[in-house]
């Protein structure tokens, strides 16, 4: 893993100040502490960050090659999982010999030899650009899912792009500006954001399956990858045994390491798949895997059982390291680095995120990395076999919103009408909700129950999962921890999609068909175990100390809350309001967090409203 930067413009010539692309480089070293290089010439200036994984010694970038009388120059920020196969193809093909054992190379010829078909020959995680000195153009794209994060702008010509906002920021034409629309984004549907979009004004994002080419009449896209729809024939077992395969090839392939690797293990069903099947392989090769589960100081006598998280992890995942073998440690995240980290994890994430969900999770990645540097997670399971309940329960799909905010207006009701304008973006958002529904693939015929789960997986993986997924990538590569999620090989994805709705659910059961794949691989106690997300705290010193915070924040004269808030509608959240207002996790003192993340933000990246 790495990261990428850089800007272009083939208009003209001119001398390129390297100190720009020094600032931003710079901007990212945390995502690839281990060298630093550039490529400069007088239409294009790239950088790259790495965290070297695979082949340490050879695999530096930029890398360039020269085939047929041309030069080539790539930066990349990945990991592909069919790199063997693709290396026989290509010398298979052109009869072209890498000369190192990193997917870097494979990439760049993939693209020389194959050009723009390049990214949908790629299995994995990926974001890159390849540099054609001889066509004058940039080549860039983003894997199916957007698990590695690529953001754009163009400006008077010339496109600049990052891994991370920070860096932009640090090119002289971009400025830190939010007009309503992002702010909206922020107030109804933070910490997802809409797809391309980077909340700041002008700037964007490439979307998930996307690739793009940049020359002198400017930058145009192509979408390479989309979900399709096609009625499948089978027999519950016959869905079991297909998918059982694809998982455990999708593991298999992310256990390739030249740096210590291990697994987080929360005791729930997906990242016991994981572990199950990656320590089979491990004692193939006598050897044994690490794993990690998490915990909060504080939780043990505080843990409130509620619909969403009946129980908490602990005793499930430390019962199951056991069982398979590995060499488990327990993480618990102290109260006040959860509450410290707030700041940090708002930084990384560039905008206001998921609270202490966010700030725990950057804890637990700093101390993962001390010994390991490749983690492999369960990620996007729930979103692709039915976790949630909106697979389930259709009165939360069918309304004007999406199912996962409990309430559109928990959060911009905080804040003055006059300025954020709640009744038009509830408008503007909700037809964006209206528009993804539509724009989701069906048959024709298909049972409403189909249709509905459908409509529930398209949702999910294109907004849910991207802002877990965003999520994961900033606070683990914070710490330079490169984090694989196998689940979201888009081979499973486009197999799931088409399986009747009956064998996912079979006997009302959330996501029976992956418990009924993996069987073979977990015991009972773990596999027909409820689903319980990523844990939050429960401990009242949290409360205590984001509210605190909160209210001193808000009597600095720096605070842009004092500027815009409702002060009657934060004097009641304050005095102990009740609220949930996301996904399965974020109550009352998220929010107070959030909150927190939001005036901060604005102080620390110099916002302003546009």
């Amino acid at each position: 893993m790495c990261s990428i930067c850089g800007f272009a413009n083939f208009e003209r010539e001119t001398d390129i100040d390297s100190n720009i692309i020094d600032k931003m480089g710079q901007k990212l070293k945390h995502r690839g502490p281990d060298t630093t290089e550039k490529y400069v010439d007088k239409y294009v200036s790239l950088h790259h960050n790495r965290l070297s994984v695979i082949d340490i010694e050879n695999g530096k970038q930029p890398m360039s090659v020269e085939y047929m009388s041309n030069k080539y120059v790539i930066i990349y920020n990945g990991e592909i999982y069919n790199t063997p196969e693709l290396k026989q193809q290509i010398y298979k093909d052109f009869k072209v010999e890498m000369k190192t054992n990193c997917d870097t190379e494979v990439v760049l010829w993939s693209y020389i030899l194959y050009k723009e078909k390049c990214p949908e020959m790629l299995n994995g995680i990926f974001a890159f650009a390849v540099y054609d000195t001889y066509k004058k153009q940039l080549f860039i794209a983003r894997d199916r899912f957007g698990i590695k994060p690529l953001f754009y702008t163009v400006k008077n010509g010339t496109l600049i792009f990052a891994s991370e906002i920070k860096a932009m920021l640090e090119h002289p034409e971009i400025k830190p500006e939010i007009d309503i629309k992002g702010l909206w984004q922020l107030l109804y549907l933070s910490p997802v954001k809409i797809n391309g979009n980077g909340i700041f004004k002008d700037i964007s994002e490439i979307k998930p399956g996307y690739c793009g080419v940049f020359d002198k009449s400017g930058l145009k896209f192509n979408k390479y990858w989309k979900l399709k729809a096609y009625e499948l024939n089978v027999t519950s077992r016959e869905a079991a045994e297909h998918t059982k395969f694809l998982l455990t090839d999708a593991i298999k392939r992310q256990l390739v390491s030249d740096v210590p690797l291990c697994v987080f293990l929360s005791g729930g069903l997906d990242s016991s798949v994981i572990s199950a099947v990656a320590a089979e392989e491990y004692k193939k090769e006598n050897k044994t895997l690490s794993s990690y589960s998490f915990e909060y100081e504080g939780n043990k006598t505080s843990f409130k059982s509620t619909l969403f998280q009946p129980q908490g992890d602990d005793e499930y995942a430390v019962y199951l390291a056991e069982y398979l073998g590995t060499n488990h440690t327990i993480l618990t995240a102290p109260t006040e680095s959860v509450v410290n980290a707030l700041f940090d994890a708002t930084k990384h994430r560039d905008f206001p995120g998921q609270a202490d969900i966010d700030s725990s999770l950057l804890y637990f990645c700093n101390q993962v990395k001390k010994n390991h540097t490749v983690a492999i997670s369960g990620e996007c399971s729930d979103e692709i076999f039915g976790g949630y309940p909106w697979f389930y329960r259709p009165e939360m799909l069918y309304k004007e919103f999406f199912p996962w905010i409990h309430d559109p207006y928990a959060r911009i009701r905080l804040f003055d009408d006059g300025v954020v304008h709640s009744k038009d973006g509830y408008e503007y958002i909700s037809s964006i909700y209206k528009n993804s529904i539509n724009e989701c693939p069906i048959i024709d015929g298909e049972t409403d129950d189909m249709r509905c789960s459908r409509i529930a997986t398209y949702l999910s993986v294109n907004y849910f999962m991207t802002s877990l997924l965003e999520r994961k990538d900033r606070m683990s590569m914070a710490s330079g921890l490169e984090v694989r999620v196998p689940f979201g090989d888009h081979r499973i994805l486009e197999y799931v999609f088409n399986v009747p709705w009956s064998i996912k659910f079979e006997n009302n059961t959330e996501k029976a068909l992956l418990r009924n794949a993996m069987k073979d691989y977990l015991p009972e106690k773990i596999l027909w175990r409820k689903k319980s997300p990523y844990p939050k705290t429960h401990n009242p010193k949290y409360h205590e100390s984001v509210s605190n915070i909160l209210q001193n924040r808000i009597k600095s004269n720096k605070s842009i809350l004092s500027e815009i808030m409702n002060k009657t509608a934060l004097e009641s959240l304050l005095s102990g309001e009740n609220v949930t207002w996301f996904g399965q996790l974020m109550s009352t003192p998220q929010l107070l967090a959030w909150l927190i993340q939001f005036d901060y933000w604005f102080e620390k990246y110099k916002v302003k409203i546009v």
